[in-house]
């Protein structure tokens, strides 16, 4: 069975979303080989993420993603995962 239209759409978007989080993770490493404390650099991205998001979607939407944010947070998608022993 050959992918549709929206198949694809999902590929794409998973492939630019797995290369935006290598550039992340490369300027993460870049900032802590400065010596930049991981709450410091971390504030910065969300700073710069948020600035960006408003720029491009407004107040509203830059709500509307703190939203969907959170509720992923409280789903438990960032959090490391846990092995059993």
């Amino acid at each position: 069975m050959e992918p549709n239209l929206s198949d694809i759409d999902d590929m794409i978007v998973h492939e630019k979303m797995q290369a935006a989080m290598e550039h992340q993770n490369e300027a993460w490493a870049d900032g802590m080989a400065d010596g930049i404390e991981p709450e410091i650099i971390a504030d910065a991205a969300i700073a710069l993420a948020m600035r960006e998001t408003i720029r491009l979607r407004g107040e509203d939407g830059a709500e509307a993603m703190l939203v969907a944010v959170r509720e992923r947070m409280l789903a438990g998608e960032f959090s490391p995962p846990r092995s059993l022993q």
